[in-house]
């Protein structure tokens, strides 16, 4: 049976992707010491790399070693060794396929309990509710502050050419610093970087340019950007369309299409904004949309889970669906597309009415089967999502006892 999704694609900067099948980033939260990717991550990546993805992109790692969306998170900076880096990439090259690294920093959203920096483009601190304190305050950034950020991410690029991987994908979407610096609910600032949407961008396309010089011209830039915040007033599917228009000339090769924050968890499934609720492909009417105008390639992710799904995304003229969870489940779904099976079921629905938290326990249960996929052992789709909820935090309790020695150390070494 041929399909689209197993054609190959090849993208501006010469890279060619075997098929149009992508692992999304999900954060593993799984670093080990020294915040270095470790024998979790490559048995991990090994796995999915023997799945018959096309690429697998990695969670997200830190380009700020005193700026981590969660204590176990994985650091590249210009300190960082290379040789587990070199392993990983290895790892996700296995099975054939092509590696990307999702470069990142978090901002604002850095637990109150987190050591280091808790920086946005102004002083607007995030609102969940009664959950809003688990978060730390952040202030406003400089533009030494700004400027030095943009260098960590062509660092971190650069390194990540070195070390071997394929390509990398700058993180602007999910409420993350860039995609604070786009939202107006967010940014208030009043200087270059501020105001207009073309001021807004500022960052994230210095980062672009950054990153663009840093690494060869084979070597994959992608960028994740929300296709809507899904909250009244703020980033919308017009201004996903100048912002795509305005990342054309600076050497883009893809951009993936996702939406939501911590604030309005679409990416999860449980956004603010019922048109996403209930259905496969959260982001699809928006993205065919923009499909229509968009000069780049498009990648979509958010809830494909079947083939159907996926044949769908491809129809209405995206060029790379993106799986994150499905692939949590069963680590070898594209390979079973193939010989027209599907997955063995999906994660157990969190059905609870607090929505911040229900997305924290939704992405601990996807943890959860990433840790077994690990080890080698089967996924568990039916864990329960209150108990990967409570293991979590065990393990992230003990992962930021071991992050602060460490920073601390490195700050003193410094």
């Amino acid at each position: 049976m041929t399909s689209e999704l197993f054609a190959p694609l090849s993208l501006r900067s010469g890279h060619v992707l075997d098929n149009r099948i992508a692992k999304a980033a999900m954060e593993e939260n799984m670093a080990g010491d020294g915040q270095l990717p470790d024998k979790e991550l490559f048995g991990l990546y090994r796995r999915w790399a023997a799945g018959g993805t096309g690429l697998l992109i990695t969670g997200n790692v830190m380009v700020h070693a005193e700026a981590l969306t969660g204590p176990a998170g994985v650091v590249l900076d210009a300190a960082a060794p290379l040789e587990p880096f070199i392993e990983w990439a290895r790892a996700g090259k296995s099975g054939g396929g092509a590696i990307w690294m999702q470069i990142n920093h978090p901002g604002r959203q850095i637990g109150s309990d987190m050591p280091g920096v808790v920086w946005g483009p102004s002083a607007v601190a995030l609102d969940l509710g009664k959950h809003s304190s688990r978060f730390g305050r952040p202030v406003a950034m400089t533009p030494e502050q700004i400027q030095a950020t943009v260098t960590r991410y062509a660092v971190t690029a650069q390194r990540a050419e070195q070390a071997g991987f394929d390509g990398v994908e700058v993180h602007a979407a999910h409420g993350y610093l860039l995609s604070q610096f786009l939202s107006p609910l967010v940014n208030k600032r009043t200087d270059q970087w501020g105001g207009s949407l073309e001021n807004r961008a500022r960052m994230l396309l210095d980062v672009v340019r950054a990153v663009r010089t840093a690494v060869s011209p084979s070597f994959a830039v992608a960028v994740k950007l929300n296709s809507a915040d899904f909250q009244r007033g703020g980033f919308d599917a017009d201004d996903a369309r100048q912002v795509i228009e305005m990342l054309e000339p600076l050497g883009v090769d893809l951009v993936e299409l996702s939406g939501g924050s911590y604030e309005s968890p679409a990416m999860s499934g449980r956004p603010a904004d019922a048109r996403t609720q209930a259905r496969e492909a959260y982001f699809l009417d928006l993205a065919k949309d923009l499909v229509k105008t968009s000069p780049l390639p498009l990648m979509l992710t958010g809830g494909i889970t079947r083939r159907e799904t996926a044949e769908r995304v491809l129809d209405s003229g995206v060029a790379i669906i993106g799986m994150g969870t499905a692939l949590a489940v069963t680590p070898d779904l594209p390979d079973r597309w193939r010989q027209g099976r599907e997955a063995d079921g999906q994660l157990r629905p969190v059905t609870w009415s607090d929505k911040a938290l229900a997305s924290t326990a939704g992405m601990a249960q996807v943890r959860h089967q990433m840790r077994r996929i690990a080890r080698g052992s089967r996924p568990t789709p039916g864990t329960h999502p209150a108990f990967a909820l409570i293991s979590e935090r065990r393990k992230q309790r003990r992962a930021l006892r071991r992050y602060r020695a460490w920073l601390s150390a490195s700050q003193g070494a410094a």
